[in-house]
């Protein structure tokens, strides 16, 4: 299988993103087992993209997870869990704000 390279805009949720095309080698193996789980699941070939972009996004995501927990391992539960609140009050604050300024 493989997935080439270009660039365009994907319109998702009223926000322009570019598209990268990616050219990559997966065995005939991986190739199939996916197809065949995408055609069982009633997805399409256009799929195949949306269905990659997510697998990253998730692995991407659940590795980022993995590394603050190895990060924060000695650190102390509520010394963390101060920091953590303490985080969250300073984006609701920063977020109304910015509601309240954007309201005329």
């Amino acid at each position: 299988m493989c997935i080439g390279v270009y660039l365009s805009t994907v319109d998702r949720n009223m926000q322009k993103e570019e598209a990268v095309r990616w050219n990559i080698k997966v065995s005939r193996e991986t190739d199939l087992t996916l197809r065949t789980f995408l055609g069982s699941h009633g997805m399409k070939k256009g799929d195949l993209s949306k269905f990659i972009e997510q697998a990253v996004r998730s692995h991407v995501f659940h590795r980022t997870v993995q590394d603050i927990q190895t990060r924060n391992a000695d650190t102390d539960p509520d010394e963390l869990q101060a920091l953590i609140d303490k985080t969250v009050r300073e984006v609701r604050a920063e977020r109304r704000g910015k509601g309240k300024s954007g309201k005329a």
